[in-house]
């Protein structure tokens, strides 16, 4: 296994985890709670976890793990509710897990074409899947401080923390 592909790997326990303990935290909201628009760039914890869900399935698509989603804006709603959210985000980390592990090093130099608003982009595979788990974590920051704003800390949100446990 390549070192690439083992820090791809954790990104993805990392991505899993810090997904599992926001949305548990979320879950102790109330709906208006979540859905309100507290001046973030998406506004609210609900569309923000959107969002990242989102940005996941656009790029899953493009690495060929799912049909490619068709979006008209990157604030496009896909779940209203937010049992479905949550658990539509537990089907894609599976996903994400899954997909990582098939992944090696021939995979990860090979070149990623796809097309962004009928704009041709090719670049190496491995410049995706990094952006992919760096997209994750910015948004997953903004949530932090959504959290902290309401009054619910998250707790620890550094990755080591994780790989101390893990390893």
């Amino acid at each position: 296994m390549s070192r690439l592909q083992s820090q791809y790997e954790a990104y993805a326990r990392y991505n899993r985890w810090m997904n599992e303990r926001l949305y548990a935290l979320a879950a102790g909201l109330d709906d208006e709670t979540r859905k309100r628009d507290l001046g973030a760039f998406f506004g609210s914890i609900h569309r923000t976890f959107n969002h990242i869900l989102l940005g996941d399935r656009v790029w899953l698509g493009r690495f060929g793990v799912r049909e490619p989603l068709v979006v008209t804006s990157l604030r496009d709603e896909l779940y209203a509710d937010f049992a479905d959210l949550r658990r539509e985000r537990a089907k894609s980390d599976d996903e994400i897990t899954a997909y990582v592990a098939s992944l090696d090093g021939e995979k990860l130099d090979a070149p990623l074409r796809y097309a962004r608003a009928g704009t041709p982009i090719e670049h190496p595979l491995w410049w995706a899947v990094g952006h992919f788990f760096n997209h994750q974590t910015h948004h997953r920051g903004q949530l932090t401080t959504l959290f902290r704003q309401l009054g619910h800390d998250p707790g620890s949100t550094d990755m080591i923390a994780l790989l101390r446990d893990i390893v």
